[in-house]
């Protein structure tokens, strides 16, 4: 079941809320829809998004197609592979960001060229 329509300029991508972090997802899913210019490090998205959530089951390393929040950056992040701080080729935050969403599919990213826009809305149906 699609939660999320993520939209990277063109490209629109479906994802699913994780279970994670129950209190960021919540704070999430109330702001949106959510949007901003987003700047790129390696495979990574990531925009100023201010949210009132705790950091939850916080990590550096996230799973390919990681939606996360960075509470101590105010940013939220879309990761599909590997950023300067990568060891083996995993996704890798500069620092322990709280994962609450996945996007499903990935490689419509791969071409991907430069910062760009993002947004995040609640899934029709």
């Amino acid at each position: 079941m699609t939660d999320l329509r993520v939209t990277v300029d063109d490209r629109e991508l479906e994802a699913t809320w994780t279970d994670d972090a129950p209190e960021t997802r919540a704070a999430l899913e109330d702001a949106l829809p959510v949007a901003g210019d987003a700047i790129r490090w390696g495979e990574e998205l990531y925009f100023d998004f201010a949210l009132d959530a705790p950091p939850e089951n916080a990590s550096a390393v996230v799973p390919e197609g990681a939606i996360a929040y960075w509470p101590a950056g105010e940013k939220l992040c879309l990761f599909w592979g590997e950023t300067p701080a990568s060891v083996d080729g995993e996704p890798r935050a500069a620092a322990p960001v709280t994962v609450v969403a996945r996007v499903d599919e990935t490689v419509s990213l791969a071409d991907l060229e430069g910062g760009a826009r993002v947004r995040l809305d609640r899934a029709e149906g």
